[in-house]
């Protein structure tokens, strides 16, 4: 259920309640807040997805300016992503450079998207800039808000089965390092040839 709540999947959650006769404490129309604010960002629409933010909690961007700088910057990505050059010089001047005065990590991350706009479609632009077009980004970008909300809520930022699986992983490579084991395989369920 933990899973299904954290990564928004609101029908699916529903049903398993129901299904599992749980009385669930779950908000079922947070879940499809957080997902109207993931999918605004992922098709690209920052100021969307900071209106729902603030119309959901206000103080979730006023407590965390890490977070509002990230939305920012990807507001003034997809200014580039559109070509909209004198747009996205404005913004960074107006929104964006007066934060990264402020903190280093602020301006290094301003300095990298203003790259954008240096090397625009060239094939020498370097993977670090290359990725911030990339569809990871607004992906990551919609986690991050994502997890924020979560956070304001009291709910966990992260399905206890992920974390699982990480300690699984984990606990495996120590064993590796001690033991001769069968490996699971992730994929299937099944434990595999024997590891060394």
């Amino acid at each position: 259920m933990d899973y299904l709540v954290i990564e928004g999947y609101k029908t699916a959650a529903e049903e398993f309640s129901k299904e599992a006769g749980m009385d669930s404490s779950v908000d079922f129309e947070s879940i499809e807040n957080r997902m109207n604010i993931r999918e605004a960002l992922q098709r690209g629409d920052v100021g969307d997805a900071i209106t729902r933010v603030n119309d959901l909690n206000p103080e979730i961007l006023d407590t965390n300016p890490s977070l509002y700088f990230k939305l920012q910057q990807q507001k003034l990505i997809e200014y580039i992503r559109q070509g909209k050059v004198a747009e996205a010089l404005q913004f960074a001047q107006e929104e964006l450079a007066p934060r990264g005065e402020e903190s280093p990590e602020f301006l290094a991350e301003l300095e990298r998207t203003m790259a954008l706009l240096a090397f625009e479609s060239s094939p020498l632009m370097p993977a670090s800039v290359s990725e911030l077009l990339s569809p990871a980004q607004r992906m990551k970008t919609a986690a991050e808000v994502n997890a924020a909300i979560l956070e304001s809520s009291s709910q966990g930022k992260e399905a206890k089965l992920v974390g699982l699986l990480r300690l699984l992983c984990w606990g495996e490579a120590m064993l590796e390092e001690r033991a001769d084991l069968p490996k699971l395989d992730l994929s299937d369920g099944t434990f595999g040839d024997r590891v060394r």
